[in-house]
């Protein structure tokens, strides 16, 4: 487990749009890498995410996992959203088990696998009770479960703990990249929190607007479990502020270019 993604000089245009949402992203994310996107409201973090999910085709360019080419999406890179999406009648280990029985696994084995990954989540002892009577992170800890169960090389998340508590949202920061280090999942998560891309990245990439692009990157070379108060994480958070405050120059720069490009097609 945990896949190399590679992206091949992604661009996309939606047909709605006159610019281009997503311009010649090129890059790799290693095997068992926790990489994390971050950018402006958008700038396109989510388009891209959902592009190396295989839920949209880009225009130009591909991504490939393990070499392989993306067309659709697979059990092999599964994606959390901001909503958990459970069943509210189903139980807890219904809700867990749900994608090992809509890909074939015998009922019993299925049960088996949910039991040892709400185990791993912490809650083990809310698996016969309904999933509309859990708490926000406690669902978002069942749709966890949900998409490793079938056992992917890579998880993709857009922004999952944005509607939790700060105490919840604290603690799925720390659980789910150390989780996905246990299981070597490669892992890519998209957020607009500075504070949250050092608690879970070993890299960050910075993206820039108009049209969407990685503009940086950022290496946070920390060790796990990390610590707002470590005058490291500190720091790392101070290097990312800074690169991520430069990107608004950087949009600006691509207003001006693409003003000029307007005016003078207009001369």
């Amino acid at each position: 487990m945990g896949a190399k993604i590679t992206l091949d000089y992604i661009s996309h245009h939606f047909a709605s749009a006159k610019d281009y949402t997503l311009k010649e992203i090129d890059g790799i994310i290693e095997p068992g890498e926790v990489c994390t996107l971050i950018g402006r409201s958008g700038c396109g973090k989510s388009t891209l995410l959902h592009v190396i999910a295989g839920l949209l085709i880009p225009s130009e360019g591909c991504v490939r996992i393990d070499g392989k080419q993306v067309h659709k999406p697979s059990a092999k890179w599964n994606m959390m959203f901001q909503a958990a999406s459970l069943y509210p009648w189903m139980t807890v280990e219904e809700n867990a088990s749900l994608g090992l029985l809509f890909a074939g696994v015998p009922k019993e084995k299925a049960k088996r696998k949910a039991k040892s990954l709400l185990d791993m989540v912490g809650l083990s002892d809310k698996a016969n009770e309904n999933a509309q009577s859990l708490s926000g992170g406690q669902q978002q800890r069942v749709a966890l479960a949900r998409s490793l169960a079938t056992e992917p090389d890579v998880l993709l998340l857009d922004e999952p703990f944005s509607a939790l508590d700060a105490f919840t949202r604290s603690a799925l920061q720390h659980e789910v990249p150390a989780i996905c280090k246990e299981l070597n999942v490669t892992m890519v998560t998209v957020t607009h929190d500075i504070d949250e891309a050092i608690t879970m990245a070993d890299r960050v990439m910075i993206m820039a607007s108009d049209p969407g692009r990685i503009v940086s990157e950022l290496q946070v070379d920390l060790p796990w479990p990390r610590t707002h108060m470590d005058h490291r994480f500190q720091q790392r958070r101070k290097d990312l502020m800074d690169m991520f405050t430069n990107t608004k120059q950087t949009d600006d720069d691509a207003i001006e270019v693409s003003a000029a490009r307007i005016a003078a097609a207009q001369y």
